[in-house]
Formats: structure tokens, sequence, C-alpha cells
């Protein structure tokens, strides 16, 4: 199992929210951004947005609009509400917490692995 993967289970909400913080996206954007400020740190699938995005809107922190450009197919625009930016404070609070807490318990721990 991937170690990683499991950091992202449950944290990709918020991850969401803090990108939708600067400005209504569509998926593909989202998928695009997230992506590029995650890198290889966690891996990272853009088909888990779907779900992530329609359980944000069903909670009420985003907002999806069908957006109809001319040349392209319809495609959702999602803004985060103010419940949304206020959900985004509390869970960037607790994320907070936990990584001192992380921090402080394994912080010391050298981050290579021992010779010999």
């Amino acid at each position: 199992m991937d170690e990683r993967r499991e950091l992202l289970k449950g944290n990709t909400p918020t991850l969401v929210l803090a990108v939708l913080r600067d400005g209504p996206l569509h998926t593909y954007a989202i998928g695009r951004i997230l992506a590029s400020r995650v890198g290889d740190a966690v891996p990272f699938k853009r088909g888990t947005l779907y779900p992530v995005l329609h359980a944000l809107e069903r909670d009420g922190l985003v907002t999806g609009v069908w957006e109809h450009e001319t040349a392209d197919r319809p495609r959702r625009l999602y803004t985060i509400t103010d419940a949304g930016r206020a959900e985004l404070v509390r869970r960037a609070k607790q994320w907070t917490q936990f990584a001192q807490a992380m921090d402080t318990l394994i912080g010391s721990i050298p981050h290579e692995q021992p010779t010999g």
C-alpha cells in the first residue's frame, strides 16, 4: 500500500477548497493546479475530483454552474462559498494541529535508511 495515498484520503476536499479559494475553476483546471502544486509528493488522480466536488456542492461548500462556451462542450465551473471558506479555515487549523503533533512525534527521526 502506498502510504502517500493514505495521506490524501480525507484531505482531497481540503485541497480542492484551497485551490478554489483563488477563484472559480472547472474540474480540469482544478486537477491541473492540484497536480502542479503537490507534484510527486502525493499521488493524485483527477478522477477522484468528481465525487469530491459533488459532495462539496451537496454540503454547500462550493457552487457549480454550467458554462456553455461556443467552441467547447459545456463544463461545470465551481466557486467556493462563504461556508466553504469557513470550512477551509477550520480544516487548515485542524491540519496544522495534526502536522505539529506528527512533527513532535517523528520530527527527530532521521529520514534516511540506516546503513550496515
